[in-house]
């Protein structure tokens, strides 16, 4: 069976959510990865009031949509940050507060504590052919990372700054963690500069600084390696029993050097003197391919989740395409030895 195509609704919060399923029927999507801001998915509401994650699949169910993981990015993001007025743009008032940096993070930390609970409340109640399809419950989300601003190491970083780094990192992601096996739910990592794990080195640092916590791993995200120079294709293979979740997101890189080179040159998005940038799926350098044929080499199942953004495009003339793409890209693995037909006369 096909893997299921849906869209991830970041991009879209300024929509409400059942707008939101209307496009997304119409584009042709099997279903939504629901992120937990805009009115899509409010984890306080999930936890607090009766029927609300009811009427989270009354609405997809209107337009044949199903839901296959949460999102909460944003607040992840506040957990392990140095906090500053950046971030009160991003998050909950409830999350925020005083905006005193300790005390924000760990009210994310309590936040993403209670996505996991809210995410085990969404899943409980699903319709009977989700919960067949279902392969595990996901929450897709950032870290954060306090040694991120330390990537250039000038003036020389202290020999064990990055050590505390990761370590600060395992301090307040555990607990979390904790609680999401109790929930029997799965954090996803997007592996993305600012975040902890940003390339394939950083992933497997992260890994071990949580002891190889089995409710850790990674919503596989391409468009975040390829720009660096980093194998997304044995990403797969490395973390193959660590790939929860995918987004199906292009970058484009130059084949030549621009005015500006990965860090970006401080240019915003769309501006034609970057090195890279997002595209439309299949309009970019991302070899898709490779990346079906190695998610097939390691038995993924989960749902091919298009996180659509590309500056010089129409969002839903994009998603609508972005929807046939992946549609025609994928594809099941072959069940036979092909050699095998040789023996038989």
């Amino acid at each position: 069976m096909a893997r299921p195509v849906t869209l991830f609704t970041g991009q879209w919060a300024d929509l409400p959510l059942e707008t939101m399923a209307q496009k997304a029927s119409e584009f042709g999507y099997d279903g939504l990865e629901l992120a937990c801001w805009g009115d899509h998915f409010d984890v306080e509401k999930a936890l607090t009031h009766d029927g609300y994650c009811e009427s989270r699949w009354e609405i997809l169910e209107r337009y044949g949509l199903k839901c296959f993981a949460i999102s909460n990015h944003l607040v992840g993001q506040a957990v392990c940050d140095p906090i500053d007025a950046r971030h009160k743009a991003i998050l909950p008032a409830r999350v925020w507060g005083d905006g005193d940096p300790e005390g924000v993070r760990q009210r994310a930390a309590e936040e993403m504590k209670n996505t996991a609970r809210a995410a085990r409340r969404l899943f409980n109640c699903a319709p009977d052919e989700v919960k067949r399809q279902l392969t595990r419950v996901v929450v897709n989300g950032f870290t954060g990372s306090s040694i991120w601003q330390y990537l250039y190491s000038f003036p020389p970083n202290p020999p064990d700054l990055v050590e505390k780094g990761f370590a600060d990192f395992a301090a307040r992601w555990k607990p979390i963690l904790d609680v999401f096996a109790q929930e029997d739910v799965y954090f996803a990592l997007e592996v993305h500069p600012t975040e902890i794990a940003y390339d394939i080195v950083t992933a497997e640092r992260a890994i071990e600084a949580v002891g190889g916590h089995p409710r850790f791993g990674f919503n596989y995200d391409p468009s975040h390696l390829g720009y660096q120079g980093v194998d997304y294709v044995a990403f797969i293979r490395r973390f193959r029993d660590r790939i929860f979740h995918m987004h199906v997101k292009d970058v484009w890189w130059s084949e030549t050097p621009r005015l500006s080179g990965v860090f970006g040159g401080h240019l915003n998005f769309g501006d034609s003197r970057r090195y890279w940038d997002f595209r439309s799926p299949g309009r970019g350098s991302v070899d898709f391919e490779e990346i079906i044929r190695a998610l097939n080499e390691i038995g993924y199942q989960g749902p091919l989740s298009v996180e659509w953004e590309d500056s010089g495009m129409d969002r839903e003339h994009g998603a609508r395409e972005a929807c046939q793409f992946v549609r025609h890209l994928d594809f099941e693995p072959s069940r036979v030895a092909f050699d095998a037909a040789f023996e038989r006369g």
